[in-house]
């Protein structure tokens, strides 16, 4: 079986190791056009195209794929590029690009996509974080049918996997990426004998993109959806608040119901924990950053700014 293949970051990067690392032939990598990253802001090639490039396999970077959009030019060569591979089916991870029509229907066995969640929980941008900031007991991979709705497509695979209650966003990525991977190979293995399961209506949520204003902190929300973005906002864009006039990063916290006062004041300041009032309940943060700084756990926070208790934290 030929397998084109069209990802970008390191989630798809993964599977894509494990589709050549199964044997199957891969004549063609779509990704996303290389991006200014690092100090220097030089263009960097993505996680799918450094392999590839390593494998010898031809990439196209197609800055669309809409023929009537705003580079018809990109989407004219992509399609004879993609034609020219020969491809039975297309495997489609994380690719940042929207398909239209004539790429769902131009390998014959269509298009599938290894989805980070459970369908229909958290269709869109960001399945991974929404789980995590929503409290999800369970995510998981979908290995999906791509139709022209927005995650939409008909089920072929679904395997599930619990979330550790410390689960990070970074931390859930590896883990799924690692199962998207696996689960990938099992459906091209058995792609003629895998049921198309529909959807159901029931249970639909959107995972809307991740934006970096949502990383400020508002003490006046209940301590434990403070805590469950902390997980879930890392790496990005990081939870944070201002602190004489520095947006200081919160990495990792702790509940603590016990304790309450007016949102925003420190309860308790020692070289152990610093704990906070919330909306709801308190809560202890335990490893911070401050800027141009690394993680640090609060002990060693506290020993360079010392903040004791009665101060009022800014969100």
């Amino acid at each position: 079986m030929r397998v084109a293949y069209a990802g970008t970051p390191e989630f798809a990067r993964v599977a894509l190791q494990a589709i050549l690392d199964a044997g199957f032939t891969v004549p063609l990598v779509l990704t996303q056009p290389d991006r200014p990253a690092g100090r220097g802001m030089k263009l960097q090639p993505s996680a799918v195209k450094q392999l590839a490039l390593e494998h010898g396999i031809p990439v196209a970077q197609p800055r669309s794929l809409r023929l009537d959009g705003k580079y018809p030019e990109d989407a004219a060569a992509a399609r004879e590029t993609l034609q020219a591979a020969r491809a039975d089916v297309m495997v489609v991870a994380a690719y940042g690009l929207i398909l239209p029509r004539w790429v769902l229907e131009l390998p014959p066995r269509g298009c599938l996509n290894i989805h980070g969640s459970l369908l229909p929980r958290w269709r869109g941008a960001a399945p991974i974080q929404r789980a995590v900031e929503a409290g999800d007991a369970q995510s998981g991979i979908t290995i999906m049918q791509m139709d022209e709705g927005l995650d939409t497509g008909d089920m072929l695979l679904v395997h599930a996997l619990d979330l550790a209650p410390d689960e990070s966003s970074a931390t859930l990525h590896d883990r799924l990426a690692a199962l998207g991977a696996a689960s990938i190979v099992q459906a091209l293995r058995e792609l003629d004998r895998l049921p198309r399961v529909p959807q159901p209506a029931e249970g639909v949520c959107y995972a809307h993109k991740i934006e970096k204003a949502e990383g400020a902190i508002d003490w006046s929300q209940p301590a434990a959806l403070i805590e469950r973005r902390v997980r879930a906002f890392d790496p990005f864009p990081g939870m944070s608040f201002n602190l004489d006039g520095q947006a200081v990063k919160l990495w990792r916290a702790a509940l603590r119901p016990e304790l309450s006062g007016p949102p925003g004041m420190v309860l308790r300041a020692d070289a152990q924990e610093l704990v906070v009032a919330c909306g709801e309940d308190a809560l202890a943060l335990l490893e911070l950053q401050r800027p141009g700084g690394k993680r640090v756990p609060v002990r060693v926070f506290q020993q360079q700014l010392a903040l004791g208790a009665g101060r009022s934290l800014a969100g």
